[in-house]
Order: structure tokens, then C-alpha cells, then sequence
């Protein structure tokens, strides 16, 4: 629903206190649902929820949208399904004026201006595209749209390379880098090689074992942030797979087109993923608020702004500290208890009451290995294999709300064990995909030029049938 071409927006007729969230993650989605219910008696109090998209997403199962086994529409939810009393507004957050407690936003190119009481952030991070010079050549994996252009593109490679006979050229195209072993990284990395097992079979030009995947991690260990154990599991369980190197200490120095240059060496390859770590969102980045070295917001036990009073922030663009003094870390499972408790805050501020400090000890961290295998750790109990596999799925399905969608992701992925993967690739600029199937062989630049004009163009989807 487009916003009014005023200068700001006026929800409602008498004066209300209005608590605005920006973001669209389960962060400020939980937040305004808790809210929802808190002040559901309360008629002078409006809640807004503004997002440049209409629905959130499950980014746990975004790697399974990007190898085929589950639908994209099963692991967003639809924010007005989600909410009750909430004012959603689909707009572009442009900046925060805090000093007039105004936030700037963008309404199909008109400006629009939206006061605020209180304020919540929630507006996540992006990749870090700063660290590594070049890191604009490589493909992300945070959106919805990131998992549609690298499937688009791994399928595409493998119709290339089933075509041609140079094996040189054949090689780049089979080769396949991720930077960071992180433990997104090192989930794409799994996933990514179970697919190309999955489909390998389908292109008889195509031997698998010339199929290669490097995963590039700068530090030590693979997954320093989980428990040594199940990491090193990880690592055995990967390094078995045919065509997969891991390699640690690996520091990049910079990336080309087509190439991946590290201290004393050169990898070329077609397909370059960056996975090495998030950075606060932009608007976040440009707020004159107090922040810490990472450029999260300083906020205290309560999530509010320890330089700004009716300001919260909380989950990847927030430093929340624990009872020890260090920030959590940026999970899901903290984002969603942080929301009940800023909720909860933000109501008794309003009444008068002093706000409670978040406490929470994490439950433990999961991922997957692709190949029905998996690990975590739940409390202090080690998962792995098939077991860890199902426990993950199995919370992550419960987090959906609503029986009808459970029911569907359910046989998404039933069907994903019964059969093959399709290799249908969906485009989101069917003229840029047709341009850039006619250039790519002779231009390895084009890649990204593709890729980006690809992911700017916010197209319809629209399947198109590899050639």
C-alpha cells in the first residue's frame, strides 16, 4: 500500500504516542507483535512497522531455497499475516533525523516524513563488503534475491560447461570459491556441494569429480564460534566430499572477475561467494548515535540507546550487552527473545516503570551439512548426523506460525528426499539473462555486470528453461 504524497504521515485523528519499528527481520516483527498484545487496551497508542519488503524471512532456510528443496515462498512470511493491530507501511527507510525524532522515508522515489515517540531498530546488517578490496565481484547470500541469482548462476555454469570443450575454460566454470568459514559459510558450502551432487548426473558432458569447491577461511579454525567438537566434525564430514577443499589461514587479498588472489597464489574460478561476516545496515551507519568499533549501536541491559533516550535497537544492528559486559552474539534465537523484552520495556516506559534488563543464556547453535547430516549443540548435549539434521529442521518449522504453511514446507522437503532437484532457472530480467548468455563466454566480466543489473532490477520472477 503506497504511502500518501504528503511531507509526513498522519495515522489517525486524535494525538497518539506512536512507537515506530524499522526493520523487517523476526527482530522487529516479534517486537511488534509483543507489543500487539501488551497495549491492546490501549487506545492511545499507535504501533508502525515499516519495511522496504512486505514479508519476513526464515534466513536458516534460505540455503535450502537456493538448492531447490524448499519453495521461497515457504520460508518468508507475509507481514500483514503476521500482525494484528499493526500500521505495516512498505517503504524505503532513507535516513533518521533523532534530534526531531523524524525517520526519512522513501515512497516510490516521493520523500515522506514519519514522526516518532519511540523508536525501535531492527534493521539488521548487510555483508561486509569492505574487508576484502574487489568484494563487489563476488556474489552475497543474505536476501531472498542473493539465493535466486546463485542458483540462476550454478545452473548456468553447469549448461556452460556441458557445452564447451576448452578444458581450461571448462575448469573456471566448474569451480566454485566461498570466503569465510563461518558458519554460513560453511552451511553454503554444504548445501552447495550436495546439490552439485544432486545434479551432476544431468549434464552427461559433466564428470563430477571435475566439479571444485574451495572454502577460503582467514583464521585458524573452521567455525571458531561453535564448540571445537561438532566444528571439527563439520570439517571431516566436508572434507569428504568429492571435488571440496577447506583451507584455513587463508587470507584474501582481493578479488577479480573470475579470480580470487591470495598471498602467494591465484584461484580462478566463475563463481566467488562472500561469506566472511556481517556489517550494521547503512542507515544504521549514518545514525549520530553512540556506536561501538563494529558499528552496532551502544545500547545498555534495556536496549536503549545509552546517547539517545527513546531509542532501542536490538539483534545484527545492536551491541546488547550480557550480565558479564559482552554483547550477545548475533543469533536468531536471540533476536527473538530480545523483541519480547524491548516489548515489554517500551510499555513500561510508557507507563512510568523502570525497564528490566535482558538476560538469557543461549540454548546452543545448529547447521547444516546438506546431505540429510548435520550438528548442534542444544544446552550441553552434542548432536550430529542424521539426528542433528532433523532437530534443526524440526525447530526451524516450528518457528513458522500456522499449521497450513508447516504442512507445506513439509512436503517440500519430502519430496526433496524423494527426487531429483529441478534445474529450471528463474530470472529476474529475462533480456539481461538473454544479453548475458550471448556475452559471457567471451567476456568473463560480464559476470558481474550481470549479476548486478540482475539483482537492481527488482523484476517480476519468471521461469525460463535452460538451454
Amino acid at each position: 500500500m503506497a504511502l500518501s504524497q504528503n511531507k509526513s504521515v498522519d495515522i489517525g485523528q486524535r494525538p497518539k504516542t506512536r512507537i515506530v519499528i524499522l526493520g523487517d527481520g523476526f527482530g522487529g516483527v516479534t517486537t511488534a507483535r509483543h507489543l500487539e498484545r501488551l497495549c491492546k487496551h490501549r487506545q492511545d497508542i499507535e504501533i508502525v512497522l515499516v519495511s522496504r519488503d512486505n514479508f519476513v524471512l526464515l534466513t536458516p532456510l534460505l540455503f535450502e531455497v537456493c538448492s531447490g528443496a524448499l519453495d521461497a515462498r515457504h520460508c518468508s512470511i507475509p507481514i500483514r499475516a503476521f500482525l494484528r493491530t499493526t500500521r505495516f507501511i512498505e517503504a524505503r527507510v532513507m535516513d533518521v533525523d533523532v534530534e526531531r525524532r523524524v525517520v526519512h522515508l522513501s515512497d516510490e522515489g516521493e520523500p515522506v516524513e514519519l514522526p516518532y515517540d519511540q523508536l525501535v531498530l531492527a534493521l539488521g546488517g548487510i555483508t561486509n563488503q569492505k574487508m576484502i578490496p574487489g568484494s563487489e565481484h563476488a556474489f552475497t547470500f543474505k536476501a531472498l534475491a542473493d539465493a535466486f541469482i546463485l542458483r540462476n548462476h550454478i545452473i548456468e555454469r553447469f549448461e556452460r560447461a556441458d557445452a564447451e570443450m576448452d578444458p581450461a575454460r571448462k575448469r573456471r566454470q566448474l569451480s566454485f570459491v566461498i570466503i569465510g568459514g563461518g558458519l554460513v559459510g560453511v552451511e553454503l558450502f554444504g548445501e552447495l556441494t550436495a546439490f552439485a551432487d544432486s545434479i551432476a548426473p544431468l549434464y552427461k558432458r559433466v564428470n563430477r569429480d571435475e566439479v571444485q569447491f574451495t572454502l577460503l577461511e582467514w583464521g585458524d579454525h573452521i567455525m571458531p564460534e561453535i564448540d571445537p567438537k561438532l566444528a571439527a566434525y563439520g570439517v571431516g564430514v566436508l572434507r569428504k566430499r568429492r571435488g571440496a577443499r577447506l583451507r584455513t589461514g587463508a587470507k584474501v587479498q582481493s578479488i577479480e572477475p573470475g579470480k580470487v588472489q591470495l598471498p602467494e597464489e591465484t584461484i580462478e574460478a566463475q563463481t566467488i561467494i562472500l561469506a566472511a561476516g556481517i556489517i550494521p545496515n547503512p542507515v544504521v551507519a549514518a545514525l549520530p548515535v553512540e556506536k561501538d568499533r563494529r558499528g552496532r549501536i551502544v545500547v545498555d541491559g534495556t536496549m536503549s540507546s545509552t546517547s539517545h533516550t527513546r531509542v532501542w535497537a536490538l539483534g545484527d544492528c545492536a551491541a546488547v550487552p550480557a550480565p558479564d559486559g559482552k554483547p550477545y552474539p548475533s543469533l536468531a534465537q536471540h533476536a527473538l527473545r530480545e523483541a519480547k523484552v524491548l516489548a515489554s520495556n517500551i510499555h513500561r516506559a510508557l507507563d512510568g516503570r523502570p525497564p528490566k534488563p535482558f538476560v538469557y543464556s543461549t540454548l546452543g547453535m545448529m547447521g547444516s551439512l546438506g546431505h540429510n547430516k548435520g550438528f548442534g549443540q542444544l544446552i550441553k548435549i552434542r548432536v550430529r548426523g542424521a539426528v542433528a539434521w532433523l532437530v534443526r529442521r524440526s525447530y526451524y518449522l516450528m518457528q513458522m506460525p500456522g499449521w497450513s504453511r508447516r504442512f507445506r514446507i513439509m512436503i517440500d522437503w519430502t519430496f526433496a528426499l524423494l527426487f531429483r532437484p529441478d534445474i529450471v532457472k528463474f530470472s529476474l530480467d529475462r533480456d539481461e539473462i538473454e544479453r548475458r548468455d550471448n556475452t559471457l563466454l567471451t567476456d568473463p566480466s560480464d559476470q558481474g555486470k550481470a549479476r548486478n543489473a540482475a539483482s537492481a532490477s527488482g523484476g517480476q520472477l519468471t521461469a525460463a528453461t535452460p538451454t
